[in-house]
């Protein structure tokens, strides 16, 4: 058995175990999956007991970054900008990018850092790509706050990944602009005719054999998202644009409530290759520089919780509670995928060091290991003191709720089918 597939095998069992170490992990707040499978891939990775070759899979994790965002753009409802979330949203991130230019080019100023565009950027960022299945096991995604959250991620994903296409592509800011709207005009165009350039008998072959053992949908969906991942290249952007632009391309494609087409892509998606890219994102991070160096990776940390979080307690003191507010300030800071990708175009274009781009994706990780985490337990803990009260009519009351809470509540206390556990 070679060395590769040997990697692939160490990989694999991990993925597969991640979902029964955790539910074996006692306590009141359940571990994200994402969090194991980061501190897995630490652990057989080189840099601990180096049971396996993060190049032996590094097509799989490109391939699981693909999927990520695939379904991530499949899952943002685009209406979702001119709702009242979506304008919060992204008030929250142009103060965040704001703040975030101010920050780092003060401190590239005094040559604390490099590359203040790939920083500046990063700091902008939320993982929704990661956050959904966390908010699919939580019970918050079909929520009036998930709502909120997922509009924070989509603007917090979209806008960092067109802002790259920008500024860090292969070309200059203006000729990567016109590359752009040439790219999303594209989308656009194919967007708006649908099915309309498709000869009738190829709709009518692909009907026929939806469900056969050909699986010809799905199929061709992956075929779409390779393509818009050669094409986004192709144009000198990264892939990540190509696969959030098929995502969003594949929804307005799909007819609503496809779950046959969404249960098939969940399988491939989660099942094998996602959690190929969340282990590979451990098995590269740099432990000993970042152990020889910690400060950094503290520093960034510390600056996404405050420049990207905290404008969530500002701009939705009129529609969320304190404690959604909290609960949003951590989601909203919590990233990864966009700063694996970002780090890598720093270290191409040779606007960053490999110490500096170990330090950011750490904070990513880190983010993503604890941000999650205590959210939850904020949520845990509304619904812990809701329980006690309920058992004994003289417990303390909780601040009294805002019509907005009692309409979020009538939505959640609907009885619903346990979410599908994706990861």
């Amino acid at each position: 058995m070679n060395e590769a597939f040997s990697s692939l095998v160490v990989v694999v069992l991990l993925a597969a175990a991640a979902p029964l170490i955790v539910d074996l992990i006692p306590g009141p707040v359940r571990v994200p999956q994402v969090a194991l499978l980061l501190v897995g891939g630490v652990v057989i990775g080189p840099e601990v007991a180096n049971l396996a070759n993060p190049t032996d899979i590094s097509l799989f994790s490109t391939i699981g970054m693909g999927f990520l965002f695939l379904l991530a753009g499949y899952e943002l409802d685009p209406k979702i900008f001119v709702e009242r979330a979506g304008k919060l949203a992204l008030w929250a991130w142009l103060v965040t990018i704001a703040l975030g230019a101010v920050v780092v080019f003060l401190l590239y100023a005094v040559h604390i850092v490099d590359s203040p565009i790939v920083l500046t950027i990063a700091l902008s960022t939320t993982a929704l790509g990661t956050l959904i299945p966390i908010l699919k096991e939580q019970g918050i995604f079909d929520t009036r706050f998930g709502r909120y959250v997922i509009a924070t991620g989509a603007v917090g994903e979209l806008a960092p990944i067109i802002a790259m296409a920008l500024f860090l592509g292969t070309r200059g800011t203006i000729t990567a602009l016109i590359a752009l709207i040439i790219f999303l005009g594209i989308i656009a165009f194919a967007s708006l005719a649908r099915f309309a350039l498709l000869p009738k008998w190829f709709l009518e072959m692909v009907e026929k054999r939806r469900h056969s053992t050909s699986q010809l949908v799905l199929r061709l969906v992956i075929a779409l998202l390779f393509v818009l991942l050669f094409v986004s290249n192709a144009f000198g952007f990264d892939s990540v644009l190509g696969a959030f632009a098929a995502g969003m391309l594949l929804r307005h494609w799909t007819p609503r409530g496809s779950e046959s087409l969404e249960t098939k892509l969940d399988a491939v998606g989660y099942g094998f290759f996602i959690p190929l890219f969340f282990i590979y994102s451990g098995m590269t991070l740099d432990v000993v520089s970042i152990m020889q160096n910690p400060v950094p990776l503290f520093i960034f940390f510390f600056a996404m919780l405050l420049i990207r979080g905290a404008p969530a307690l500002f701009w939705y003191r009129n529609d969320l509670v304190v404690r959604e507010r909290l609960q949003l300030m951590f989601f909203a800071a919590t990233a990864l995928p966009l700063l694996v990708a970002l780090t890598e175009l720093g270290v191409q274009n040779g606007a960053m060091t490999a110490e500096a781009e170990a330090s950011i994706v750490g904070a990513g990780a880190l983010s993503v290991l604890l941000f999650p985490i205590a959210a939850t337990i904020l949520g845990k803990g509304h619904e812990l003191s809701d329980a006690a009260r309920a058992r004994d009519p003289r417990a303390p009351l909780v601040p009294a709720e805002t019509s907005n809470d009692l309409h979020r509540n009538a939505l959640t206390d609907i009885p619903t089918a346990d979410p599908e556990e994706r990861l």
